[in-house]
């Protein structure tokens, strides 16, 4: 099960394998294409400036030193106290970015780490190495693929689904968040994978048929049916066991338990990873899959 993101790093992630399946395919969470002007803005005149007094706005020079900023910047406001919840959308976009953008300037990662508060380099090295994880299970793709985005549940739906899974079986709520995330995108996705495997969090029909209660693609029925199968597979005593059965490859497992363990260090990480959008990685760059796009 793993259909994949590709989003930071990774550039979201969708590695499209089912839930027990050794299928891969491509998509998203998590390898990055657009060279974005992080959170550069560019002022606008005020009608009542005289046009010979305008200054004109200086443009950032974008390098290790401006990165290192924004992405330390944007770590720490994440995990801040006092960050409102509605900073998220625009915090998760940036951070997204920002990995993005270091993954197009792999020689930047040295200068960058180096150059991050400390208090975030862990959190920006577990990220990285989640996507490069991703990328490398799902390469990339030669065309589009047949999904449509959506907009996911509310966050405060999905942590809901989460927390009653993990109450009925034991799985940590994170895992399961970061299950989510690899596989659909927070459920942003609906569509087949190359291998058969459907709803926001992957599941060939045969293992629905055992594992799943309900409607595959309900984000509540299948997050349920995800902790059913995990606890069956050896969670919570085992979660790599457990992981490793939902998708069978070590890269798979490594990036889960890495997005897993900043949510398990700060909760709030969640609201960030929640705000990734869908990039597809292919030959020519990486494809950002707005919502409403239908392939």
């Amino acid at each position: 099960m793993s259909k994949f993101i590709r989003s930071l790093a990774p550039l979201i992630v969708i590695s499209l394998a089912a839930c027990g399946s050794v299928s891969k395919s491509v998509a998203s969470s998590s390898a990055l294409a657009t060279h974005k002007a992080l959170s550069s803005a560019t002022a606008v005149p005020s009608a009542s400036a005289s046009a010979s007094a305008t200054a004109i706005p200086a443009t950032p020079v974008i390098d290790a030193s401006y990165l290192a900023a924004e992405l330390g910047g944007v770590e720490q406001a994440i995990r801040g106290l006092a960050t409102r919840p509605a900073e998220y959308a625009s915090l998760g976009q940036q951070q997204q970015q920002a990995y993005h953008l270091l993954e197009s300037h792999p020689d930047w990662i040295p200068s960058v780490l180096n150059a991050v508060p400390a208090s975030v380099r862990p959190a920006i090295q577990a990220n990285l190495s989640a996507a490069q994880q991703i990328g490398t299970l799902n390469g990339v793709s030669s065309a589009l693929p047949h999904w449509k985005i959506v907009a996911p549940p509310p966050p405060d739906s999905l942590m809901a689904y989460y927390e009653e899974a993990q109450q009925a079986y034991g799985v940590p709520w994170q895992y399961l968040a970061a299950i989510n995330l690899i596989e659909t995108n927070m459920g942003r996705i609906q569509g087949l994978s190359s291998a058969g495997a459907q709803g926001p969090m992957q599941f060939m029909p045969a293992t629905w048929a055992f594992y799943g209660h309900g409607d595959v693609n309900n984000p509540h029925d299948a997050i349920m049916a995800a902790g059913r199968y995990l606890k069956a597979h050896g969670a919570p005593a085992n979660m790599t066991h457990a992981v490793y059965a939902y998708n069978p490859s070590m890269l798979y497992v490594n990036a889960v338990a890495l997005y897993a363990q900043q949510m398990f260090s700060d909760s709030r990480t969640f609201l960030a990873y929640y705000n990734w959008q869908v990039y597809v990685p292919t030959a020519n760059g990486d494809r950002l899959l707005p919502e409403g796009f239908s392939g």
